[in-house]
């Protein structure tokens, strides 16, 4: 099966190329194994990759123009020529490797913890059935930054608008009944860029290997943050 990966050596090359290699394929093959022959082909090659069980999201990279997981990636359900590149809108600092620390400093400037006013109880914090139902589909997330390299409006304003995948982060903890920043989050959220910059394009919803939707959060975020201003 032919293979086309994207290659850059900063020290040797001036832009990106795409090398072709042929792949002896096999029956429950994913593309992270593929990637790995091609490491065995040549040592130089790089990419990330870690558990292997769809996990860890260290080895999400761009197939056939979408964003996935390799290791969940089966080869048999890609069209050949199979095309793999670095995510999109990242810097490249090798091969398919790229650079995420804007895209957790985005994660980090959402206070992606609890915060506790109140004193911490002897005990656990309790919630009802249903206090705890609202956290499903959010806390779920496994950062590997799918989302928020196949949405536009991240692209476009790496350096203000917060992503898909930070917001829905945000509202994970807004959504949490234990959490007692709502103000503090809400002011942190304001201005034309940091939420309001979504357009409901929903390429993150698209692309989750984990079946999330950070446009319905960003959706709810925008709510909450209405019925606070009235």
């Amino acid at each position: 099966m032919q293979f086309l990966v994207s290659r850059y050596n900063p020290e040797s090359d001036e832009a990106p190329h795409l090398q072709s290699l042929e792949i002896e394929t096999w029956r429950g093959m994913m593309l992270r194994d593929a990637l790995l022959e091609i490491k065995r082909q040549d040592e130089s090659f790089a990419f990330r990759h870690s558990c292997g069980e769809g996990v860890c999201g260290s080895d999400a990279v761009n197939v056939n123009g979408s964003n996935r997981l390799a290791c969940i990636t089966a080869v048999a359900d890609l069209k050949a020529p199979v095309t793999v590149r670095p995510l999109p809108g990242r810097p490249i600092v090798r091969d398919l490797v790229v650079d995420m620390s804007q895209f957790y400093a985005q994660y980090r400037a959402v206070t992606p913890w609890l915060v506790r006013k109140d004193p911490m109880p002897e005990q656990e914090i309790r919630q009802s059935p249903a206090e705890r139902e609202r956290l499903d589909g959010l806390y779920e997330c496994i950062l590997c930054g799918c989302c928020s390299t196949a949405c536009p409006s991240f692209w476009w304003n790496p350096d203000k608008f917060h992503g898909p995948q930070a917001l829905l982060t945000a509202w994970r903890f807004l959504a949490d009944s234990r959490d007692q920043a709502t103000e503090e989050r809400l002011d942190a959220l304001e201005g034309p860029y940091r939420l309001f910059r979504c357009h409901t394009i929903m390429n993150c919803v698209e692309v989750c290997p984990k079946g999330l939707n950070p446009t319905r959060a960003i959706g709810h975020i925008k709510q909450l943050m209405l019925g606070h201003a009235i």
